[in-house]
């Protein structure tokens, strides 16, 4: 057979598109359902099992294995293709999205596993045992290269789940076609024929889906949403949400709410001017962890001393967004523009472990709940850690640690870590209607007094002598637990563990 080599390529290619698949189901999820190291490691777990009961099923195929290699590409081609598009509709329109989640991962594996061992045995009267084996293997696993670095860099980017999703479904049907070519010999003109027009029909149904992509998405976003959706984009990192209702506009990153411009000034005038409060003097430079919609920094220019705002956020399309989206930018009173700020799109934890800035009066830090090791990295003694050299002496530090109410474990443990990493900690909550009951952490390098109320002279539309003063109380249910916990590091990310079964309980 001389098309030896090309049918080698097809492991690649088989390779590539399989992780492909398996890494967009678990991205949905993840965009879905908040990222979950469960479920991401049970997604993985699920597709190379289901690979494994591919290739075991393989051997009762008997006759015609051209014609089946051919079919089955085709099948993965189909479920492949509409995967995310159909877990996007599912979990807009039905409850059983887990069941349709693990089934589709299960499915796609099994097909998978199915291919490589049939190709293998087409091929198997053209080299000897070890080459075939060697070369087949080490094939699969370049695919599987080649599929890790596209996904990340290009793929998600560029044209996002759905049309990733959609455009390698077709490149799946177009190696089934290919294979018709390559495998001509091998199979009768007349089953040639029916697997061609196969072919062209699933690439025509995929090109149609692709073609209707964007309205694949919003009408899978519009049963995602009670509110009308203004706004919605995929950057490099999330999925950008803004919709528009009676109450106001709300900012949704991957599905999970971020604010809601009813009550967002509840949540950020107690992650600011408690800092300001604490610090002895007239703070000049602060520093802004996260924070891209801009909405802390409309508090903090209130403060006529400021001379410099240095925010690090790593996501660039959401330090852009108010302004393309003027409601945003009248939200946070177009605080970007000002003058003495400066944006920087960076990883945090790079950044502080690379900057050479001038110490900081004030840090405000203002990160997304450690829902995944990439965010629980962030609330780690080592960020911690790289965090205290960049601040002058009697510098303060907030951290919003999520709801301590809700997850009761998860906040204290930030609070220990502030502690195991030399901070002295007032912990403090708030009741923010969109979220409920949210906690934060008010530090410092040196021991310091809970301050009593707001600083003065400073326009405030929630905060007040009494209010600032009770949110350093805590009820039975909120305070410190009596059980040890454990400090958050980077070799054991003990608060993602945390975070994810204590709010796995409220979510499912």
């Amino acid at each position: 057979m001389k098309s030896t080599p090309l049918l080698f390529l097809n492991v690649i290619i088989i390779a590539t598109c399989g992780l492909i698949y398996e890494l967009l189901a678990a991205t949905v999820s993840s965009y879905v359902l908040g990222d979950s190291v469960t479920q991401f490691s049970l997604i993985i777990g699920v597709y190379l099992f289901a690979m494994g009961v591919g290739s075991y099923l393989s051997r009762f195929i008997d006759k015609n294995v051209a014609e089946k290699f051919v079919d089955i590409e085709l099948a993965v081609a189909v479920i492949g293709g509409l995967s995310a598009p159909l877990l996007f509709l599912t979990f807009a329109y039905v409850s059983y999205f887990g069941m349709v989640l693990y089934t589709t991962v299960f499915i796609i594996g099994t097909l998978v596993g199915l291919e490589i061992p049939l190709l293998m045995r087409i091929l198997q009267d053209k080299l000897d045992f070890k080459e075939l084996v060697s070369r087949v293997l080490a094939l699969d696993y370049v695919g599987a290269l080649v599929a890790s670095l596209l996904f990340p860099i290009f793929l998600v980017p560029q044209l996002g789940l759905n049309r990733t999703s959609l455009v390698f479904g077709m490149l799946n049907a177009g190696v089934g076609i290919w294979a018709t070519w390559l495998l001509e010999p091998i199979i009768s003109r007349r089953r040639l024929t029916i697997l061609r027009v196969k072919g062209f029909v699933v690439i025509v149904v995929l090109t149609i889906a692709l073609i209707k992509a964007d309205s694949l998405t919003t009408l899978a976003e519009d049963g995602l949403f009670v509110d009308n959706i203004v706004y919605a984009k995929s950057s490099s990192y999330q999925r950008i949400v803004i919709t528009r209702g009676r109450m106001g506009h709300s900012l949704f990153l991957n599905g999970n709410l971020q604010f809601s411009s009813f009550d967002e000034y509840r949540y950020h005038e107690a992650l600011v001017h408690p800092a300001f409060a604490a610090y002895k003097g007239e703070p000049k430079r602060i520093l802004v962890l996260g924070g891209g919609d801009g909405l802390a920094l409309r508090e903090i220019l209130k403060y006529k001393s400021i001379e410099s705002v240095d925010l690090v956020d790593l996501d660039p399309m959401m330090t852009e967004l108010s302004r393309s989206l003027p409601a945003l930018g009248e939200l946070n009173q177009h605080s970007f523009n000002d003058p003495r700020v400066k944006v920087t799109n960076a990883d945090a934890f790079v950044w502080l472990d690379r900057t050479d800035a001038e110490p900081f009066d004030i840090a405000i830090i203002d990160f997304p709940d450690p829902n995944n090791f990439a965010l629980g990295k962030l609330y780690t003694t080592r960020f911690y850690n790289l965090l205290k050299p960049k601040l002058a002496p009697g510098a303060a530090v907030v951290v919003q640690c999520t709801s301590p109410l809700i997850a009761r474990k998860s906040f204290w443990s930030v609070m220990k870590t502030l502690e195991a990493s030399g901070f002295y900690v007032r912990p403090f909550q708030t009741t923010v209607p969109s979220f409920g009951i949210w906690g934060y952490a008010l530090a410092k390098l040196e021991p310091f007094e809970i301050p009593q109320k707001p600083p003065p002279n400073i326009e405030l539309r929630f905060l007040n002598d009494i209010t600032f003063a009770s949110m350093f109380e805590f009820s039975a249910d909120t305070s410190k637990p009596s059980e040890e916990l454990e400090t958050n590091r980077l070799d054991n990310q003990a608060l993602v563990r945390y975070y994810e079964t204590e709010w796995r309980r409220v979510e499912q």
